[in-house]
């Protein structure tokens, strides 16, 4: 009986802080501010940036205006549930419709913008500037 209970006990005590590490997700409130994208990460010698604003992040859903011309981000969602931030957006200008995707990883931002009019995905990379 007592090696059943002395079982038991490491049992518990052994699976808590796995329990515990799984029940915690990330803070999606860190997107939140002023992002300075890469649009070439290929080549560090090239000064093609972008920006992001991200004024909202709660409730799984992003709010804010992207690219230089301050672009309304429309439909954006955030997903946690495998323990990291991914987001997606829409946003649209003269040219058409953009489908945006990232994940948040270390403090910085990998994504990809998809234009649908102009034939082009573009990979860019993220540093947050202010909050």
């Amino acid at each position: 009986m007592k090696t059943r209970i002395l079982l038991f006990l490491c049992t518990v005590l052994f699976s808590m802080p796995f329990a515990c590490a799984q029940n915690q997700s990330p803070e999606v409130s860190e997107l939140e501010g002023y992002w300075k994208l890469d649009m070439t990460p290929e080549n560090p010698s090239d000064a093609n940036f972008a920006q992001m604003i991200i004024t909202s992040a709660k409730d799984n859903k992003l709010q804010g205006s992207f690219y230089r011309d301050g672009v309304s981000m429309r439909e954006g969602r955030i997903n946690t549930q495998t323990g990291v931030i991914h987001a997606a957006l829409v946003s649209q200008d003269n040219s058409g419709k953009y489908n945006t995707s990232f994940y948040f990883k270390d403090g910085k931002l990998y994504g990809t913008t998809h234009s649908l009019s102009r034939d082009f995905l573009a990979v860019w990379t993220a540093t947050k500037v202010a909050k």
